[in-house]
Parts: structure tokens; sequence; C-alpha cells
């Protein structure tokens, strides 16, 4: 007697189902997993180049130290 020929019972069939469906979250977890990946990896590169201009400001800050520090309180605004 061929099994080939014979329809699959309840049990597998709702076996193959559960698994189909398991595949299909686990491409959609694989696709999440990437997307995230890329937007870490974007966002590190942003944080290495303002960590890159807030030193480059600091050292200009640095430079420019003799100059006195204003205060914008004792500044007319330009209505005035």
């Amino acid at each position: 007697m061929s099994t080939a020929s014979t329809p699959p019972s309840a049990p597998a069939a709702d076996t193959e189902r559960r698994l189909t469906e398991l595949e299909i979250k686990a491409s959609y977890a694989d696709d999440l997993l990437d997307t995230l990946n890329a937007v870490v990896a974007r966002q590190q590169e942003q944080i290495h180049l303002l960590l890159r201009e807030l030193g480059h400001l600091r050292r200009q800050g640095a430079d420019e130290g003799s100059a006195p520090a204003r205060n914008l309180r004792d500044e007319l605004p330009p209505h005035y």
C-alpha cells in the first residue's frame, strides 16, 4: 500500500499549517532584524559624526578662549 496516494491525516495537515505559519513568522523576523541592523548602523555613523563635530567645536572654543564671554541678556534685541 502506497502512502503517497493516501490523503494526509488531520494531525499531519495541522502540523504542516503550523510549520508554514512559523516559517512565515521567521521570515518576517529576519526582515525586521535586517532593517533594525541597518538603522543601528546608520545611527552609529551619525553618532561618530556628531562626536567629531563636537570635538571640533570644543577645540574652536578653546582657541577663542581669550575673548570675553558675553551675556546675551546684556545685549539689546534688534527692535530697540
